[in-house]
């Protein structure tokens, strides 16, 4: 069943309570109410398909949450074959292409296959995000002998598989494929061989005996062999095929998809058709989702086209609550960036400010809002890193000084992902004391401003030691004592604009008085020896 969240949920209500309470109306007194999402690791897991593992961990928590016995389950689909190489492994592994992802070897040592070398990170970042997932590796699933019963249906029913298949596509699509009925549905058997011979799914199925045995041909080593699948677990249902036997095997009551499964006459139509007509199994609740864009460039990750953040990474730079928060108070349907640019500014502050509106509410309780009594805004944790260096006791001091009395384990939190926002993906923001003197810019100055400076250095070598001092020293400098406040403040401005120049080389930097409290001073005598 198709289901629209947007338009079946009532004001108030979280999606997630609008997918929970049609569970409960589709699948009534249900033993177990199963959640479902998956992943091919034939590439680095991207925070694009996160949305697929949220879109289900919520409606999990909330089904759980109203006292029923839910259970999430993620299967990597390993087992799939890999279509091509991915940015970022070598070009060798072209030789590879048509074996299972699980079977091939690791790009890096220390993983036991390609399929671990991309699984492992995301199952760290899933830890560190709290989410609890029931994982199903398909390469075991299917050895194990789990799926026998559904492949050798398939393979009896196959010719009504064929038909089911041919009437879900577009006249032009079958002209395209050069698709000729008759000889589509005597042909086709809805399963890939991956050959004794080379590994590889270039194969093709001759014949099946009507019980557990196929002859099979391979292509690139043009040899034939008849096997008993019993025995010699090689084969993977055709996607379509395989979806359905799953809903049928886990018991899956919910599962989202992106808008490649979701498009008429795709996958979930496809698949829902064959659950019912081959396999008996009632299809599960299914629910559209957009993919995630990365803010400023508006594209779309592909761990295929090298463009891909993955987990890890995203971790570097957002707080798990607040990862979560952005995922869960946004219906499915709807289209988000995650910020990579200042952005994510008005994000830390939006989920520190907390919520009003119900289903936001909902949202932070699901993603399990960290409390803290008033975090440092992201925003201030970059401007006060930076200008201390990242020395997490020195802006504890800093904050004390200006009077500001921010949560302690927020501070600890957010220093490391504001270091890592500025320096890795915003390293033309990062403010840092030039190296050498700023020559070309001195000679710009007059004599008068000369002199500002020269007094500036000689206090500076004295003893001040907190940021009031500084800030009554670098105000007083070029104050004229018989002018208002107001009269005096733009040529306080200017002063101010020299020395920036002097020390970080731009117009403007941060507060002046905090800054020559926190950098090398040493240093910044250095650079103001004009």
């Amino acid at each position: 069943m198709r289901l629209d969240i947007e338009k079946e949920s009532k004001p108030g209500e979280h999606w997630s309570e609008t997918v929970a309470q049609q569970v409960k109306k589709i699948f009534p007194n249900s033993p177990t109410y199963t959640t479902a999402a998956g992943i091919s690791p034939s590439g680095v897991v991207h925070f694009g398909n996160f949305r697929d593992v949220i879109t289900s961990y919520a409606v999990y928590l909330q089904l759980k949450s109203q006292g029923l016995n839910a259970k999430f389950i993620f299967s990597w689909d390993n087992f799939d074959r890999l279509r091509k190489v991915p940015a970022g492994v070598p070009e060798n592994f072209s030789q590879y292409i048509g074996m299972p992802l699980s079977a091939i070897p690791s790009p890096k040592e220390g993983y036991s296959s390609y399929a671990e070398y991309f699984q492992k990170p995301f199952e760290e970042a899933m830890k560190e995000l709290s989410i609890d997932l029931e994982y199903r590796y398909q390469t075991d699933e299917y050895k194990s002998g789990r799926y026998d019963e559904f492949i050798f249906l398939a393979l009896k029913k196959r010719k009504e598989i064929a038909k089911i298949l041919l009437s879900l596509m577009t006249e032009k699509g079958k002209q395209e494929g050069g698709i000729v009925e008759a000889e589509y549905i005597e042909n086709y058997y809805p399963i890939s061989v991956y050959s004794h011979f080379t590994g590889k799914d270039s194969t093709k199925v001759l014949s099946f005996d009507g019980k557990s045995s196929i002859t099979y041909h391979c292509i690139e080593s043009n040899k034939t062999e008849t096997i008993d699948l019993s025995r010699d677990r090689i084969v993977k249902l055709a996607w379509k095929v395989d979806w359905p036997m799953r809903w049928g095997v886990e018991n899956i009551v919910f599962e989202p998809g992106g808008h490649d499964h979701a498009s008429p006459g795709g996958s979930f139509d496809v698949s829902s058709v064959i659950a019912k007509e081959i396999f008996g199994i009632k299809e599960p609740i299914f629910a559209e989702y957009k993919f995630v864009g990365i803010q400023g460039g508006g594209v779309k990750m592909s761990g295929s086209k090298g463009n891909a953040i993955s987990p890890t990474e995203l971790l570097e730079i957002y707080e798990p609550t607040l990862l979560k928060w952005l995922y869960m108070r946004k219906n499915p349907s709807q289209a988000f960036s995650l910020a990579f640019d200042t952005e994510i500014y008005r994000q830390y502050d939006e989920f520190d400010k907390g919520v009003s509106l119900p289903e936001e509410s909902m949202a932070l309780k699901l993603s399990k809002n960290p409390k803290y009594n008033n975090p440092i805004p992201f925003k201030q944790a970059v401007a006060l890193g930076q200008i201390t260096q990242w020395n997490e006791e020195k802006i504890k001091h800093l904050i004390s000084d200006l009077g500001v009395n921010y949560d302690e384990k927020s501070i600890q939190v957010r220093l490391p992902r504001a270091k890592n926002w500025l320096e890795k993906y915003n390293p033309e923001e990062v403010i840092k004391l030039l190296d050498v003197i700023n020559v070309s810019y001195i000679v710009t100055l007059d004599e008068k401003t000369k002199e500002q400076i020269k007094k500036l250095k000689k206090e500076l070598t004295k003893e001040y030691s907190s940021i009031k001092e500084l800030e009554l020293l670098v105000y007083s400098i070029p104050k004229d004592p018989t002018k208002t406040d107001k009269e005096n403040a733009p040529a306080q401005k200017e002063f101010f604009k020299h020395i920036y120049n002097l020390l970080i080389g731009r117009d403007a930097g941060p507060r002046l008085s905090t800054f020559l409290w926190a950098v090398d001073r040493e240093k910044v005598l250095k650079l103001l020896n004009i």
